[in-house]
């Protein structure tokens, strides 16, 4: 029995700290064993996984920088016309005035960068709330994006095209795999397992609780089985294709991002924000450029989003982006973040836009419509927040309650007395409070 209560306590980090994303990775997992046997065995096929990854890189590298907007306790959804208007903006560049593609690169990252500036400014400087900044960038851009094409399709070139189309190159002798994703594979689990030995050591050091040997060792089986095989699926896939460069790029940013929210100062200002804007400002952590930041990194990655969706179709057209911002919000959420700010992980809001692109992509295998897709999506997008809320309102087990109540500090209820036994009341002395408490921040 305590074996078991060990298991579930830290198989995967921890009964509280990680128990919304255990959930939704049951659910990402239910998924792909759903649509594996309804699909007749289709859904895990190398060129199967390969075609999700390079068509859904773009919104989980959207995901990324809208879980930090959202931790911080805005919106963002100017972020699918951001990406048009840049891919035209490249586009156009790369047609008109010849300039080399890898130009063409910088100067999209820069158009994000200086849209990111101006709304971050709206935000952060001049009080505006994001919603509405936003609201207002997704009518402007989209409109400069018709502007700038004409409404029309703008072909980029052939090296271009590398970033969303491309694949790791084939290289080394002949085994039957691309040895670059096996080399990448080979090295993604040496360093889940040096992780793994520097978080016991360094827990050792601290003092702290370690998990059981035998239970870091079933975890690590766990993690390392899930990328060995999914290194052979991406590995073996039919000549040409193997790993997509986005998916190259996705990684790194997942990697990068998740350290900085985790490890650097700045990451956590941005939690400590969304948490208690008013608390984490008297504490010395400078709102303004904390939500300047935020709102600037999501422009920037939304405009390389928009470059990779450009590349791998060849063309910027006039529909690129439409309802991007809904699915990188609904991955952010169903991923585990808090509405109200302050909760969240990168780590979650992947599995959070997995989940919604395998359901999409099991749909599309079996001829299921596009309104009937969406109608889907919806729905579990609704249940995914509406499951954890219900249990909170019926006094049960509430991830999100339970993630919140290190922050919370409740006061004990107040012995009942029965009134011909209570002594009379002292007068009361009205007392003039510091701030007005009304606007304080409510901690996410």
């Amino acid at each position: 029995m305590n074996r078991i209560k060990d298991l579930r306590k830290n198989l995967f980090g921890g009964a509280t700290s990680n128990a919304r994303q255990f959930g939704m990775i049951s659910t990402l997992v239910a998924i792909v064993l759903l649509f594996q046997i309804w699909t007749g065995g289709l859904t895990l096929t190398s060129g199967n996984l390969i075609a999700v990854v390079s068509q859904y890189s773009y919104i989980l590298i959207l995901a990324i920088g809208m879980l930090m907007v959202i931790v911080a306790g805005h919106i963002d959804l100017s972020v699918g016309s951001v990406a048009a208007f840049t891919g035209i903006v490249v586009a156009k560049g790369m047609e008109a005035y010849s300039l080399p593609w890898p130009l063409g690169i910088v100067l999209g990252l820069l158009v994000g960068a200086l849209i990111g500036a101006w709304q971050g400014f709206w935000v952060a400087y001049v009080g505006v709330p994001a919603f509405i900044v936003t609201l207002a960038g997704m009518m402007l851009f989209r409109g400069g994006n018709q502007y700038i094409g004409n409404a029309d399709t703008v072909p980029v070139p052939e090296g271009f095209r590398e970033i969303g189309a491309g694949f790791l190159p084939e290289v080394g002798p002949d085994t039957g795999y691309n040895n670059l994703t096996l080399f990448l594979g080979l090295a993604a689990c040496a360093g889940m397992v040096w992780r793994e030995w520097k978080a016991r050591q360094t827990r050792r050091e601290m003092n702290a609780n370690v998990a059981p040997a035998w239970i870091t060792g079933i975890r690590l089986a766990v993690i390392l089985g899930v990328i060995v095989f999914a290194t052979l699926r991406f590995a073996g896939g039919r000549v040409g294709t193997s790993l997509p460069v986005s998916g190259i790029i996705l990684i790194i940013l997942v990697l990068a991002y998740s350290y900085y929210t985790r490890n650097t100062i700045g990451g956590r200002h941005i939690y400590a924000v969304g948490g208690n804007a008013r608390a984490a400002e008297l504490s010395g952590v400078k709102l303004k450029r904390v939500n300047f930041v935020v709102m600037m990194n999501m422009s920037v990655l939304a405009a390389l989003a928009g470059m990779i969706f450009v590349a791998r179709s060849a063309a910027s057209g006039p529909q690129d982006g439409l309802s991007w911002e809904l699915d990188a919000i609904a991955a952010v959420f169903i991923g585990g973040a808090a509405v109200s700010g302050g909760l969240g992980t990168i780590s979650g809001s992947i599995v959070g836009g997995l989940v919604m692109a395998l359901l999409n992509n099991g749909l599309q295998l079996e001829g299921v419509g596009s309104d009937m897709v969406q109608i889907i999506k919806g729905f579990v997008l609704l249940l995914a927040v509406a499951f954890d809320v219900y249990n909170k309102s019926q006094g049960r087990f509430s991830i999100i309650g339970a993630l919140m109540r290190p922050f919370r500090r409740e006061e004990p209820a107040a012995p009942v007395v029965p009134a011909d036994l209570a002594a009379p009341a002292a007068p009361v002395i009205p007392v003039v409070p510091a701030s007005d408490p009304d606007k304080t921040p409510v901690t996410g």
